[in-house]
């Protein structure tokens, strides 16, 4: 595979990882027994992972740095690349592995990734814990290249990956040269600017004017800086990750009772559950500033990050659950309508032109409590059942990376007919991650409540 540079949005999760701050998207997911009850042992699944990554060659390459930093670094295939320094077997319980998994960061010197199969053949199941930097990945495609282990049907399709032998390790002054190249080309693209304008000077100047609006929207919510908060404080380097579910159909009677969105209501929720936990702790509950991730992904983009963010204000301080979810809905519609996630887009593309000592430096800005409290993502997964060697998937709980001095991260993903909320902690800062994640799931329960008590969906839900 030819090798590739890493974005300027790629490589700043490279910057903004500390030994207390791990820039990996992890992921759990549960798999109960086919019906004949033969769970797969580790060995097939194992080749079974193998077989499936071959179609993702990015998960056979590592990390190779241009010398004096002169640029992002490259990916390039692995010469000692094998399944076996990736894909282990570890014993349960499950929740006790997933926070050893998570609280250790991967190592740069191979491909970035890992997964962890966990056997429980007394309760017919087993989990995959996984997890890829977010240099390589974001939260979408990570479910996208996670799909390839899956099939729609229990009979697995049948998969032969061609021979693979990898191309030779680029040295240093190799290295060192494709980033002059690359820099050049990069500062040539801005010495063309000018006369792409004056090629189509209307249509330019439109595009200007409607991309400076949308850039002065998005920083004028980017700028303000968060509240203080306890969710903001110096972090462990251990972790732990909480989960709940529910079925998927109620969330989007909460949407359609209230007309809003299924992410309006995962706000929403958050929300309430943050209120309650920040109360429990003696906290007077602020009203947060979230950090909401947006896919500006295309249908051919697979690997690395093509994410904006939206800012947004989270209602904790609000005590009436119904005018918290109107409360995001007025704040996220007004976003979407300005624009405001092409603006961000913009200020990172912008961002991406500037040198890496200036780019590393905005994205430390960015990542900062300053910044936001919280990130809060929705995650869509496969709409329809899925299964690995027969085995249906029951649910896959995300973990959204902790940035240094951020205590809290909540993710959702949907699976087929369930919404499942993995709520990734700072194992020290909240060790009660378990009740955050009912107070999540109490939120949406009290929504429910709410719309039957106004007649706004049946009774008997």
């Amino acid at each position: 595979m030819t090798s590739q540079r890493l974005s300027a949005l790629d490589a700043s999760f490279l910057a903004v990882e500390t030994p207390t701050a791990h820039m990996h998207v992890g992921w759990v997911a549960v798999f109960a027994a086919p019906p004949d009850g033969c769970v797969p042992g580790f060995s097939e699944l194992r080749a079974h992972i193998a077989r499936r990554l071959a179609y993702a060659p990015r998960y056979r390459q590592k990390l190779a740095s241009v010398p004096l930093g002169l640029h992002t670094p490259e990916w390039t295939d692995d010469q000692a690349f094998s399944v076996d320094r990736h894909v282990y077997r570890a014993p349960g319980p499950l929740s006790d592995l997933v926070d050893e998994v998570m609280s250790i960061p991967l190592r740069r010197d191979r491909p970035l990734w890992e997964m962890w199969i966990c056997e429980n053949r007394h309760e017919r199941q087993f989990a995959i814990v996984g997890k890829s930097h977010h240099c390589m990945v974001d939260g979408l495609a990570a479910v996208e290249l996670a799909s390839l282990l899956l099939d729609p049907t229990p009979e697995p399709v049948a998969h032969e990956p061609e021979a693979w032998c990898a191309a030779p390790e680029p040295g240093g002054k190799r290295l060192l040269a494709r980033g002059l190249r690359d820099l050049l080309a990069q500062q040539l693209g801005m010495v063309h600017l000018p006369l792409r304008v004056a090629s189509a000077p209307f249509a330019a100047a439109r595009q200007s004017a409607a991309g400076a609006l949308r850039v002065t929207r998005a920083l004028g919510h980017l700028l303000p800086a968060a509240p203080a908060s306890v969710l903001n404080g110096q972090l462990s380097p251990l972790r732990r990750v909480a989960w709940t579910q529910r079925p998927l159909a109620d969330l989007r009677l909460v949407k359609g009772a209230y007309g809003t969105t299924i992410n309006d209501v995962v706000l929403a929720a958050v929300a309430g559950g943050m209120r309650a936990y920040l109360i429990r702790r003696g906290e007077e509950p602020p009203a947060l500033k979230v950090m909401v991730p947006v896919s500006v992904r295309s249908a051919d983009d697979v690997f690395g990050n093509h994410i904006s963010f939206v800012f947004a204000q989270l209602p904790c301080d609000q005590p009436d659950p119904v005018d918290r979810l109107y409360h995001v809905h007025v704040g996220m519609s007004r976003r979407k309508r300005d624009g405001e996630p092409e603006g961000a887009d913009l200020v990172l593309k912008a961002a991406a032109l500037t040198p890496v000592a200036v780019q590393q430096t905005v994205s430390r800005l960015i990542a900062s409590p300053r910044a936001f409290n919280l990130v809060v993502s929705n995650i869509p997964g496969p709409n329809v059942p899925m299964y690995m060697l027969g085995c249906p998937l029951e649910a896959t709980y995300p973990t959204v990376p902790l940035a240094d001095n951020h205590a809290v991260s909540v993710g959702m993903t949907t699976i087929h007919d369930q919404a499942c909320f993995g709520v990734y902690v700072d194992r020290q800062a909240m060790p009660d991650a378990d009740m955050l994640a009912r107070d999540i799931d109490q939120e949406i329960s009290e929504l429910l409540a709410c719309a039957r008590a106004r007649g706004l969906v049946g009774a008997s839900v």
